[in-house]
């Protein structure tokens, strides 16, 4: 099987999702996909599974696969301890961040913004996920980053909820390159404020 033939499966089904084309919840039928994508079943299959790997469906033994339901009281209570968690960390990533890994984020954070552009929403989240596993490691401790990986775990799927407009997603890009610039300035305060609003997922002005 081509390997880019199911990705391209599964940037459109994500795409599909992101766009609410699937509601929040609704089973998602194999041989119902063939069809919309024009491909076979073993390259649905493949797509399926990616994006359960990657958290943008639920995958059920013996059920199979479905988008996952909005719970926003839980999403809100994680979304809140990720808060205490990353702006906790604010000033050691002030002071464990060197020049190098300041420039590896500004990488990072330019990448992302370059996909807004030309990738697909898949490429853009793992993107996304790239950047902030860096920024948390700036801190010199990995048992969070694993921590922040779990809790995302836990939360409703990552592209239906955070990035339903493309506005949602230049917004992400601004917010990323200004917690570079207040590592970079050594200002613990801006930091955590950014970080804040980002994980909070405010609205666009």
């Amino acid at each position: 099987m081509d390997k880019q033939l199911y990705r391209d499966v599964a940037d459109r089904i994500a795409e599909d999702v992101r766009a609410r084309r699937f509601q929040p919840g609704s089973w998602l039928k194999q041989i119902e996909l063939q069809e919309r994508y024009g491909c076979s079943r073993a390259e649905v299959r493949k797509a399926l599974e990616k994006l359960a790997h990657r958290r943008m469906l639920q995958y059920i033994p013996n059920r199979g696969y479905y988008v996952y339901p909005e719970d926003s009281e839980k999403d809100f209570e994680i979304l809140e301890i990720r808060i205490l968690l990353e702006t906790a960390a604010a000033e050691r990533m002030i002071t464990q961040a060197r020049a190098t890994v300041i420039d590896d984020l500004l990488s990072l954070a330019q990448h992302f913004d370059a996909l807004i552009s030309t990738g697909s929403i898949m490429a853009i989240y793992e993107a996304n996920l790239a950047f902030h596993r860096a920024l948390l490691a700036s801190a010199g401790n990995r048992q969070l980053v694993e921590l922040v990986d779990e809790l995302r775990l836990r939360t409703s799927s990552a592209p239906a909820s955070q990035w339903a407009t493309r506005l949602r997603i230049e917004q992400s890009s601004r917010e990323h390159f200004e917690m570079v610039d207040r590592l970079a300035a050594r200002d613990a305060e801006g930091l955590r404020r950014v970080i804040t609003a980002h994980i909070r997922q405010s609205s666009p002005d």
